[in-house]
């Protein structure tokens, strides 16, 4: 099986690189190989790969500065998936696509299902959902992976900001009323090898909307605290839980973004594992750099 990967360089990128590499023919590529606000370039890239599956892990995803840059966060989010999907159609090929809990509002009093109905706050989220309408429209094969709060043991994320900070000495004042599923980029990127594995060039029968986060929700505040005692500091460092109206941004961001993964889970007979236990053996895997000195 061949598998054309974009933004092979991103946080979840780079573990599918890795990964797939260890299985199958991988063609990777980052913005060096490929600009994807070229229509035209992408579409001659993928016929001249000729893959089997394509996977496209490449987003526009500064949530703040979408809202300032609609044009180029619309190109990256919505244009190039739909450029890939209909290239991967004709090519034969399925597709993977990776989107976000940011495409709904965050009113609802449950984790959302994948066929709950979504309504975007902001340009970051309205763009991912066009993305993904635009690929199951396409006529390709495909699967879209909703995900959220991603992190990386590098990179720029949460986990490295808090840590940044926490490490300074500095005082984290942290929203406590957004509630989210922090995800591991490599938990996303082992439960898409799973996915790959289990149905090969076939994955296409079991096309449409999945979601892959990690069990259980947790506030932004919660997640800071976690980091912070998993790393060792949290006897120097004052985490306080602060209220989204504290702490203004450009993109107004969903009070509750947690994705109920079950339908994932029962289609792939594959369970993500619960948020904190996922960070503790994401942040063990690198004691040196991770954990206070």
């Amino acid at each position: 099986m061949r598998i054309l990967l974009t933004g092979s360089r991103g946080q979840v990128g780079r573990h599918l690189l890795a990964r797939l590499r260890e299985r199958w023919e991988v063609v990777a590529w980052s913005r060096a190989e490929v600009d994807l606000t070229d229509v035209a370039a992408i579409e001659a890239g993928v016929r001249a790969a000729g893959p089997d599956v394509v996977i496209n892990a490449a987003a526009y995803t500064a949530v703040d500065r979408a809202e300032s840059e609609p044009d180029l966060c619309a190109a990256v989010n919505a244009t190039a998936p739909a450029a890939l999907a209909r290239a991967a159609a004709a090519v034969s090929a399925t597709m993977i696509h990776y989107s976000t809990d940011y495409v709904f509002d965050g009113t609802l009093d449950r984790p959302y299902r994948p066929d709950d109905v979504p309504n975007p706050l902001g340009v970051y989220g309205r763009t991912k959902l066009d993305g993904e309408r635009a690929v199951l429209d396409s006529g390709v094969s495909a699967l879209v992976l909703r995900t959220s709060a991603v992190y990386d043991l590098e990179g720029r994320n949460f986990l490295q900001t808090i840590l940044g900070r926490a490490r300074a000495g500095e005082p984290l004042r942290v929203v406590a009323d957004q509630v989210t599923c922090p995800t591991y980029a490599g938990d996303i990127a082992d439960a898409t090898v799973t996915m790959l594995e289990r149905a090969g060039c076939r994955l296409g029968e079991s096309h449409g909307l999945h979601h892959v986060v990690s069990r259980d929700g947790a506030s932004w505040y919660d997640f800071a605290c976690a980091i912070v005692t998993e790393a060792g500091l949290d006897a120097t460092v004052l985490v306080s839980a602060i209220p989204t109206s504290e702490y203004p941004t450009p993109a107004r961001r969903p009070a509750w973004s947690v994705l109920d993964g079950s339908t994932t889970a029962a289609t792939f007979d594959l369970v993500m594992p619960p948020w904190r236990d996922a960070l503790v053996d994401a942040m063990r895997r690198r004691p040196s750099s991770l954990r206070a000195a």
